[in-house]
């Protein structure tokens, strides 16, 4: 039996015990903590941590959920790591990403959804009064749940977009995937009332409240749905620091949210948004290119660092940390969340 100490991003100390045949994750449910994963197969890196001291060793995993990189600057994963020694592990989320109870289960109707751009679609979900949360959507901005279709034929995890609240409002964006299982329904047997289990909150990409450093958001595609909770929660809380957004889509019919970016730059002052179009098919007056590409440029311009919160494909990513990095940002001021397909 080993001893692991989890130190998180606030401060707290978070202790379990772990066999050497469990996963550090499985070993921490069975201590009733539930720390931020998502898949649980090494595939998304939702459960990434950093080993400061101690051995582990990793089950097979994908370098999408773990470069190279991040393998040799000590990071593992929670789910594939198994206990060598005691460790000390430091985690890039809050003592509030991590629960002391099973994931909450809750019933939600469908009560909205529309197209978001050409490729997506927005989504609007009630939750249902229960007696144990009642009704609010309480969850920190950055997080995300875990949808389950009508028939209970097949379950997705999506952020969601919008800031926590008393009202039970949930706002998701969703991309259309060719023959996926959530985007047949979608296209084809979405109801307004529909009832819709909902498994969460869950989800480390959070915002980190100890750092005064400017806050600059990196996405793609539907990862601007993380994205647009962090911005509207700093709306709410009047957040004064120097913030910035790089949206990217692949085509000009792509983008969407604009009404809403218009809202928060109106709230926030401060706010500085770059829309990026990677292959423009028509007249476009604003940048050219990759988020990543749109970032280069943005950091060869300033001389505080920033820090980067990055959540799209695993390309982005890439690219992102890759030249957040090049320009002296450390690793561990670059926060993350891949978007990969069911």
């Amino acid at each position: 039996m080993y001893k692991v100490s989890l130190l998180t991003r606030d401060g707290a100390t978070i202790a379990f015990d772990a066999e050497p045949s469990d996963t550090l994750l499985d070993a921490a449910e069975r201590a009733s903590i539930y720390l931020p994963s998502s898949c649980r197969e090494g595939g998304c890196g939702a459960c990434r941590v950093s080993r400061a001291n101690g051995e582990a060793e990793l089950m097979s995993y994908s370098s999408s959920a773990l470069s190279e990189d991040e393998r040799m600057a000590g990071d593992i994963l929670l789910c594939r790591a198994q206990p060598r020694s005691d460790l000390a592990l430091r985690a890039p989320f809050d003592e509030a990403a991590v629960g002391f109870a099973p994931i909450p289960e809750r019933r939600s109707s469908l009560v909205a959804f529309e197209p978001a751009g050409s490729g997506a679609v927005r989504l609007q979900l009630q939750y249902e009064d229960d007696p144990t949360f009642g009704r609010a959507a309480q969850f920190t901005a950055g997080q995300f749940v875990e949808v389950t279709l009508p028939d209970g034929s097949a379950k997705r995890s999506y952020s969601l977009a919008n800031a926590p609240n008393w009202d039970g409002k949930l706002e998701l964006f969703i991309r259309l995937q060719p023959n996926g299982a959530f985007s047949n329904y979608l296209r084809d047997h979405a109801a307004i009332g529909d009832t819709l289990q909902v498994r969460g909150p869950q989800g480390q990409f959070t915002a980190d409240e100890t750092s005064a450093a400017p806050r600059w958001l990196v996405v793609g595609g539907t990862g601007l749905a993380p994205a647009l909770s962090m911005l509207r929660q700093m709306a709410e809380f009047a957040d004064q620091r120097a913030c910035r957004l790089f949206f990217g889509v692949n085509k000009v019919d792509e983008l969407f949210a604009l009404d809403a970016m218009d809202e928060l730059k109106s709230a926030l002052p401060q706010l500085v948004v770059t829309l990026c179009v990677w292959k423009p098919e028509k007249e476009w007056r604003e940048f050219t290119g990759t988020p990543a590409e749109a970032l280069a440029l943005a950091l060869s311009a300033v001389s505080e660092r920033p820090d980067i919160y990055v959540c799209g494909p695993p390309a982005l990513i890439a690219a992102t940390e890759e030249t957040a990095r090049s320009a002296g940002i450390p690793h561990d001021r670059i926060f993350s969340e891949r978007f990969t397909a069911a």
